[in-house]
């Protein structure tokens, strides 16, 4: 039985997000679905695909990492392309090689990081359409540092995760929140070792408070005290986020 770890690049517009899920089709599905006749299962069943993290539907990824336990005989970069011929346009598998036996995506991962892209020019580009969020306006790029800069840390996220969540644990560390101001652009890339539902998208909305002026930088302490959802910001649309990267 070999250990493999695939990374992999998707558009997530089609997607129910990575996992699979009843209500839609999923990344997994579609990446378990082509290997299938590469390394089917005693009973017929495809193996199981483990992603480092969910994304919600809609959201897109440069660098998701999964890992697969196989018996099969090929390189990998025979698989790499025997995987790409049968997924969908949509979904290329950028690199795959072996691991030692017991790796798990999920489990050991060291840290993740996200783009959260924001068209703020008065007219977006069909082409941005899918994978930006448009707000068009004026923004305080400076405030917006300010305020992320508070973020950055150990803290207690429960005020940026969905309501309802049931995971309790909300305790994680933001190694980085950078805000950058391209042309009709706002970039926001967070890592860190971990993040809650819908985390990301909170943060942009409460940033982008911050840089309209709905919200002071000085605030965002006190939104962290608060550990309640309603003292952030709103969760901006999945589209506009992008998983980026996965360490180990």
């Amino acid at each position: 039985m070999r250990t493999l770890k695939l990374t992999v690049a998707y558009d997530g517009t089609a997607y129910v997000g990575w996992q699979r899920q009843e209500n839609g089709v999923s990344v997994q599905e579609r990446v378990e679905d082509a290997f299938r006749p590469l390394a089917a299962k005693p009973d017929g069943s495809a193996p199981t695909v483990i992603g480092a993290g969910r994304t919600d539907a809609g959201a897109h990824a440069l660098g998701q990492v999964a890992s697969v336990n196989v018996e099969i005989d090929l390189p990998p970069d025979p698989v790499q392309r025997a995987l790409n011929v049968r997924l969908p346009l949509d979904i290329r598998v950028v690199a795959v090689s072996d691991e030692k036996p017991g790796f798990h995506a999920r489990y050991h991962a060291a840290g993740k990081m996200y783009r959260y892209r924001i068209v703020t020019a008065p007219v977006m580009s069909p082409f941005d359409r899918l994978w930006a969020w448009h707000a068009p306006g004026r923004y305080d790029a400076g405030a917006m540092r300010r305020a992320a800069a508070a973020l950055v840390g150990r803290h207690d996220f429960a005020s940026f995760q969905t309501s309802g969540s049931p995971v309790t644990d909300t305790i994680r560390t933001l190694h980085q929140v950078e805000v950058r101001e391209l042309d009709g652009e706002v970039v926001i890339e967070v890592s860190g070792d971990g993040f809650l539902r819908h985390m990301v998208r909170a943060l942009a909305g409460t940033l982008l408070d911050v840089g309209a002026g709905r919200r002071a930088p000085e605030s965002i302490p006190g939104v962290l005290a608060a550990a309640d959802r309603g003292a952030a910001g709103p969760t901006l649309p999945a589209h506009g986020l992008t998983l980026v990267s996965v360490w180990y």
